[in-house]
């Protein structure tokens, strides 16, 4: 037994150092310094909590109401608990497993058999007993790190639903943000609609009134009615889309659909703190989801070592003491019934069906797939933060123009109006003129939901805010 335990605790010496599998390098990635429209900002400015960048306090509550109700980050908690769990079980991989057993049986033997006659001659019965109580340990010599790569693998999935959680939760204020603000755009246009719809009657009523007193024709009036009846088309198509606004704002805060209140200003709701020049692309190891995707590549690193491991031996103790009687009143007659076991296993797998080298060549490619999905990441999130600088840009230049526009247009309108009042324009140009006030306003309206979306997308694009 002595040379069994020196061997054992000999061959453990010599192991232990041996490690299998290669340690975790982050890949080789190259990021540009720029993005293709470069800004200027700081990394506090990409790190603003969501509460300083979105201040709108009826804006901040639905944003509020979605992180703690919202069905899908419920979810992403709960899996994250799982993946904690996980990890916790995977710390406890070196510790040994001790189970106890205890048993009793009675077998009645053939009494043609050897036993069967040896049991009636000694023991006067035709069965024997077998009392038995064990307490048995058993521990796996983690000899090629096996039991590091697990725990690396754990923590690194947990640390990936983390930042899934993160990227998720950025996602949704994006969402909610820009629902919200669509809701004002919807609003908007309604009351640009009404405004559009009185002045059609103005206009109608004075066609009406030149056309009794024989200075126009029905046609004038006509086309003056169908002037009046565009703009109040805009109304219940409107109405529509703020419901179907509004029932979609309230899922995703975690409620059935109901009315969402608001504020009466699109100009209130805008972000009080907007980015200024320059960012440099290296910012974008902040997002959540490229951190998420790195932590992937950790993990099928690990597990391509422990699939590595699997082709290697394993070496396990497993003493055990007990007692056994073949007696109940002697059972536990010590040292009598004393029982002591010590095991030495050694496990080489040698024909497997190449189901081993299979499994760690699958793991190889899978680690190279999580690689590709890592860069692709990134090359998603610097497209991201490109697309949305020059959505804004671009809008902010539209809507300069749009205003510029739309000063000459309510001019123009005005002057419609009292021109045709005094007979010096054409009715034609009074409709004209109120066409292109509408379409005009209307355009400014959705100019400034697109620079809206575009300062919201580049605030997630960028990781979000912190908390």
């Amino acid at each position: 037994m002595k040379l069994t335990k020196y061997i054992s605790i000999g061959l453990i010496a010599l192991l232990s150092a041996c490690t299998v599998g290669k340690k975790y390098s982050r890949p080789d990635v190259s990021m540009p310094e720029h993005f293709r429209n470069s800004i200027s900002t700081t990394a506090d400015s990409v790190q603003l909590p969501w509460r300083t960048f979105f201040k709108e306090p009826q804006l901040v509550g639905l944003i509020e109401k979605a992180l703690a109700k919202n069905n899908d980050v419920s979810v992403a908690v709960l899996t994250i608990r799982q993946l904690d769990l996980n990890y916790q079980q995977a710390k406890l991989g070196l510790y040994p497993n001790l189970d106890f057993s205890l048993g009793a049986n009675r077998t009645w033997l053939s009494k043609n058999s050897l036993n069967g006659s040896l049991s009636e001659q000694f023991l006067g019965t035709a069965y024997m007993d077998d009392y038995s109580a064990t307490v048995r340990l058993s521990w796996e010599a983690d000899i090629w790190g096996k039991a590091k790569n697990h725990k690396e693998s754990a923590l690194a999935e947990y640390f990936m639903q983390k930042e899934n959680l993160s990227a998720l939760k950025t996602r949704l204020i994006a969402q909610v943000a820009q629902a919200y603000f669509n809701l004002l755009t919807l609003d908007e246009q309604l009351l640009v609609a009404q405004k559009n719809i009185a002045f059609a009657d103005t206009a109608l009523t004075m066609i009406r009134l030149q056309y009794k007193s024989g200075q126009t024709s029905s046609l004038a009036v006509e086309q003056a009615e169908a002037q009046k009846k565009t703009a109040e088309s805009l109304i219940p198509v409107a109405k529509q889309a703020i419901a179907a606004q509004e029932n979609a704002l309230s899922i995703l805060c975690g409620e059935y659909p109901n009315s969402i209140e608001r504020t009466k200003s699109m100009q209130e709701a805008l972000p009080t703190t907007l980015f200024s020049e320059g960012v440099p692309a290296n910012l974008l190891s902040r997002r959540p989801d490229v951190k998420a995707s790195e932590y992937a590549v950790v993990s099928a690193n690990a597990k391509m070592n422990l699939a590595n491991i699997a082709m290697y031996p394993s070496i396990s103790l497993t003493p055990s003491i007990g007692a056994n009687s073949f007696k109940l009143n002697t059972w536990f007659d010590l040292p009598g019934s004393l029982i002591k076991t010590v095991g030495v296993n050694l496990t080489q797998p040698i024909f497997n069906k190449k189901a081993l080298k299979t499994a760690y060549e699958v793991s190889v490619i899978e680690r190279e797939k999580w690689v590709l999905n890592f860069k692709q990441s990134l090359l998603n999130a610097v497209g991201e933060v490109s697309t949305a600088l020059s959505r804004g840009t671009a809008a902010k230049e539209r809507l300069e123009l749009i205003q510029s526009k739309n000063n000459s247009l309510s001019k123009a309108t005005k002057d419609a109006l009292l021109l045709y009042r005094n007979g010096m324009a054409s009715y034609l140009e009074v409709i004209t003129t109120l066409n292109n006030s509408l379409q005009n306003e209307l355009d400014a309206i959705s100019v400034r939901k697109e620079q809206f979306d575009a300062t919201t997308e580049l605030y997630r694009s960028l990781g979000g805010g912190v908390e």
